[in-house]
């Protein structure tokens, strides 16, 4: 936590802070993703008059991030780089009303873990692949592809697909 008391209630004041992060993994709703390296948090907050907040920050993460095909750890770099306002006149009400995201501050106090995943859900990459040419997992037994192949049939259709397959069986008949 960072105490921005003074530089809030100071016009003009500005603070410049390199900031460590605490959290070791990325807690989300749809997965847990360890953090493996970091860099501290470039953190500078400038009282911009009338209790008008303006942040700007930097940070770099490696995160392991399932690859989208044979489901293993790929170490993924997230550059996080933001700016934003913040009007500390506003209730927590009125922020909320407004769409303003910044359940980082409590008070006076600034969470830099709490601004740090913000912004790492903001950024999350759509799709990661180990690589481009990524085999991925057979559908039946699960074998990474890429390490190996499986004596399982490859002609083995899809079973969302049965209803096409029996249209065109019937069509042979015909």
């Amino acid at each position: 936590m960072l105490n921005l008391t003074e530089v809030i209630l100071t016009d003009g004041k500005v603070l410049q802070k390199q900031a460590e992060l605490a959290m070791e993994t990325l807690e989300f709703p749809f997965g847990s993703f360890p953090i493996v390296s970091k860099t501290p948090l470039s953190l500078r907050v400038e009282n911009r008059g009338n209790k008008v907040l303006w942040l700007e920050g930097s940070i770099r993460l490696e995160v392991l991030i399932p690859c989208a095909r044979c489901l293993e750890d790929v170490p993924t770099e997230l550059s996080l780089e933001f700016d934003r306002e913040v009007d500390m006149k506003l209730t927590e009400e009125e922020r909320l009303d407004a769409l303003d995201e910044s359940d980082f501050l409590n008070g006076y106090n600034l969470d830099v873990d709490k601004l740090v995943y913000g912004e790492a859900l903001l950024n999350w990459p759509t799709r990661v692949l180990c690589r481009e040419d990524c085999k991925g997992l057979c559908r039946v037994c699960g074998q990474n592809l890429n390490r190996g192949t499986c004596s399982c049939d490859p002609t083995e259709l899809d079973p969302r697909m049965a209803k096409i397959r029996d249209i065109f069986s019937n069509f042979k008949e015909v």
